[in-house]
């Protein structure tokens, strides 16, 4: 019995109650949330660069570099707190927080504009609404009535078409969401037009001069418009066209002059549709499942065709939320002004797990959108190596609002501005890419080289053997158990600057007296230490215990993104980082967290381990109806940090690879027992495809360049050979 395609899409028989069960939209810098009420039709409108003054605008990271000299000497002698001495003991400030512009309504068959709060309906007897991730276009249906919603890549523009006969209803831009601060000054101005009505919000932030302004282009054909108090008044309408566009302070949105919804869906669904269809997943799911609304389905967390749609999903919002910047730790979207944690991008984990299948996910938007973030705060990042460590280079904050880059956002138990390995994570995709490619590009290698000069600054201490001391060195967000939280030679950080110093070298052959300097200083730096758990240390200086129960797993960098310990390459340290990861707690319960250990352990051929992971957030509600996640458990805090990087963890688990390795099937956790994953890029250039059951596995590798690599599958490990443009088809047991 064939079992037909996955479904590119979700879909629920009644409207959002909640907006995190919007169905999300958005085009890198615009965002759409829908929540699809035929009645009250909202439409919550975000834009990446939507960050409220807090008062941290002008906030600039310590000058500390003139004690760093005396808090090192101190660390070294052993005095354990040392590292708390070095701040300028200013309160823990917060960067800007991320908000929602307003919400776009369309109220049918009412003769006021607009009420305080959206109406309260039964659900629809016909009623269904939809997004298809292969399009990114929304569509709500009740009866006769239809709304489509899609955010343009191709014009930049929030696009919904609203159609039903003798279409009568009321439209306004509503910015009364939750947590919008009571000083918010918004003003409204409305102006009847040839086509329909064209729509102004403005609005200052309490207490500052900055404010944004949205605009909503209204086409209607037939009909009747006339003004209102909060709005407009359309009756006996075929069919309204509403273009919605939002921008910061002082550009004013100028709207597309193409009115036509068909030709603006045509011009962006190349954009939109080609990115998202490179690479796919199909697990043989049962139909019936395959055909569910996303809400029950997510109630059958064993079944193929729940992974099969978040996997799909999480490539539909990520996609979605990359271009101007990466996403967010709400990616695109929120329909609260108080979002957790600012809302910001967080580069100590969130940021680097939701970017993670950039390369090999084939999702080049989403590299080019991190690119934008790191080149858009380098003279930030340049700020914070001279003040507080004195040094050339680069040093990247732990939480940026986009905007600013510089690093202010610290406390005595989270001394963010402390941790040096930060630019290295946020670089490794950019390097990742450019093996995918087989060019290194000369922007990379610009940025390795301020990395290095940095390093070649900070590391100049030594211990009684010779090797370079990183101190102060900080793991996020974790202590030692006997010791505070700014210590010496975190596991994590000499993972960085290993490989920091050696990729830059690998980037610049044409000055080899440079290159071999940075070779040189990686070579100083200390080898990880195992404990007497026989776990890898998360601080390589003796003395120094582990605290194991914690949400993050900064010490195990090395196992992965980097390739520094692997199970072929370094056994040893293989088996002491697995070892860590059994030892390792799950502390609160974050998605991000659960993830990140399915990572590891997939690295670390941990099938089990895995699933486990894997069936922690599957298993612990941490999905909302739209297939957008959360933070915690039971949908607590919406986050996308789960909905991202799930589809990581499926790849590592099926494909791995670097410049001279191709792993197959490394860690097929239980619920990976068959399937077909098309398209998957590696690191040595080529493009694969795997089918896989119980009975074998058969790939198809499809190389761009010459080269062996060594193939690793189950059973062992061979070379092979490799020539561009020649499909090489493996078959289990022939290989």
């Amino acid at each position: 019995m064939t079992r037909g395609e996955p479904v590119h899409g979700t879909w629920e028989p009644a409207p959002a109650d909640r907006w995190e069960d919007g169905f999300l939209s958005g085009n890198g810098r615009h965002g759409a949330l829908v929540l699809g009420d035929p009645h009250d039709d909202r439409v919550i409108v975000t834009h990446h660069t939507l960050v409220r003054p807090n008062g941290s605008e002008g906030a600039r990271a310590p000058e500390l570099a003139a004690q760093l000299a005396g808090v090192q000497d101190r660390l070294l002698a052993g005095d354990l707190t040392a590292a708390e001495d070095l701040t300028d003991h200013r309160p823990l400030q917060w960067v800007q927080p991320f908000h929602p512009a307003f919400q776009t309504r369309v109220r049918r068959d009412t003769a006021a504009a607009v009420t305080d709060a959206p109406t309260s309906t039964s659900p629809p007897h016909h009623y269904r609404r939809a997004v298809d991730f292969t399009t990114g276009e929304t569509t709500a249906s009740d009866a006769d009535w239809t709304s489509r919603v899609l955010v343009s890549r191709a014009d930049d523009v929030i696009v919904q078409h609203v159609t039903a006969p003798e279409l009568t209803l009321g439209l306004s831009l509503d910015h009364r969401l939750p947590g919008a601060p009571d000083g918010l000054s918004v003003s409204r101005t409305t102006a009847l037009t040839a086509e329909g009505a064209l729509l102004t919000l403005h609005a200052r932030y309490p207490g500052s001069t900055r404010s944004y302004t949205g605009r909503t282009r209204a086409v209607v054909t037939g009909g009747t418009t006339a003004l209102t108090t909060d709005g407009v008044r359309i009756e006996g309408a075929e069919s309204v066209l509403l273009l919605t566009r939002v921008h910061r302070d002082p550009t004013d949105p100028e709207l597309p002059d193409t009115a036509d919804y068909d030709t603006l869906r045509a011009r962006h669904l190349p954009l939109h549709r080609d990115a998202y269809r490179r690479v796919t997943l199909d697990l043989h799911a049962d139909p019936a499942q395959r055909a569910l609304p996303g809400s029950e389905l997510l109630k059958t967390p064993a079944e193929p065709a729940l992974l099969e749609r978040l996997f799909a999903a999480g490539r539909h919002h990520l996609l979605s939320a990359s271009g101007l910047l990466p996403p967010r730790l709400t990616g695109l979207w929120t329909g609260d002004w108080d979002t957790a944690w600012s809302g910001a991008f967080t580069l100590d984990a969130n940021l680097n797990l939701q970017t993670s299948s950039a390369a090999s996910a084939a999702l080049l938007e989403v590299t080019d959108a991190l690119r934008n973030l790191i080149e858009g705060q380098l003279d930030d990042w340049r700020a914070n190596a001279r003040a507080v460590f004195g040094a050339r280079g680069v040093v990247t904050p732990a939480h940026t609002d986009g905007e600013s880059g510089h690093s202010f956002h610290f406390s005595r138990a989270y001394p963010l501005h402390l941790w040096t390995a930060g630019a290295d994570w946020l670089l490794k995709p950019l390097v990742d890419h450019d093996d995918t490619t087989g060019a290194q590009d000369p922007r990379t290698a610009a940025l390795l080289a301020e990395l290095a000069e940095f390093y070649e600054d900070f590391l100049t201490r030594t211990d009684e053997d010779g090797h370079l001391v990183v101190v102060p060195s900080y793991s996020p967000e974790n202590r030692p158990a006997n010791g505070s939280w700014g210590a010496l030679n975190a596991a994590m950080d000499l993972s960085a600057a290993r490989h920091a110093l050696r990729t830059a070298a690998a980037y610049h052959p044409e000055d080899p007296g440079r290159a071999a300097r940075w070779t040189a200083l990686a070579d100083r730096l200390p080898p990880h230490r195992v404990n007497a758990d026989g776990a890898l240390a998360e601080w390589a200086r003796p003395g120094l215990e582990d605290t194991y129960d914690h949400r993050h797993l900064s010490h195990l960098y090395g196992v992965w993104p980097l390739d520094e310990i692997t199970p072929y390459d370094t056994p040893g340290l293989a088996g002491a980082a697995h070892r860590a990861l059994e030892l390792r707690g799950a502390e609160n319960d974050s998605a991000h967290g659960h993830l990140h250990h399915a990572l590891i352990a997939a690295r670390l051929r941990d099938a089990p381990r895995v699933g486990a992971a894997l069936a922690a957030v599957l298993d612990g509600d941490f999905f909302h109806a739209s297939l957008m996640s959360a933070h915690y458990p039971h949908r607590h805090v919406y986050n996308a940090d789960a909905a991202h990087t799930l589809p990581t963890v499926l790849i590592e688990a099926l494909i791995q690879s670097t410049p001279d390795r191709l792993v197959l099937l490394p860690a097929p956790a239980p619920a990976l027992a068959e399937g077909r994953l098309r398209g998957v890029r590696t690191r040595f250039g080529a493009e694969v495809d795997l089918d896989w059951d119980a009975h074998g596995a058969r790939a198809v590798v499809r190389p761009t360049r010459t080269l062996h690599v060594e193939l690793w599958t189950s059973t062992g490990a061979r070379p092979l050979g490799l020539v561009a443009g020649e499909d090489h088809v493996l078959t289990l047991g022939t290989w």
